[in-house]
């Protein structure tokens, strides 16, 4: 038979395995539940991101297409044609 002394180890080693085990697992959910709150801000940074992108896509294609064409849109421009300015317009 086991003495006291041997007993009362034997609890102390258990309820301090039991604590740990708690601690332990309550520090990597809190590290994991860190990661996924981490991962969703950069997937929405990402997602900001590429709206700005097709915003910035869909606002300045009037301006580029104007600019391939070689058409003056400037009144103030000395180059400024009325006549090309009004067909294109049409």
């Amino acid at each position: 038979m086991a003495s006291q002394g041997v007993n009362v180890f034997r609890y102390s080693a258990l309820v301090a395995g039991l604590v740990y085990g708690v601690y332990h697992q309550s520090s990597l959910n809190s590290v994991a539940k860190r990661t996924e709150v981490e991962h969703e801000y950069a997937r929405k940074e990402r997602l900001i991101e590429q709206a700005k992108t097709e915003w910035k896509k869909r606002t300045q294609p009037q301006e580029t297409q104007q600019q391939s064409t070689g058409l003056i849109t400037d009144p103030e421009n000395p180059k400024f044609d009325l006549e090309a300015f009004l067909k294109a317009q049409a």
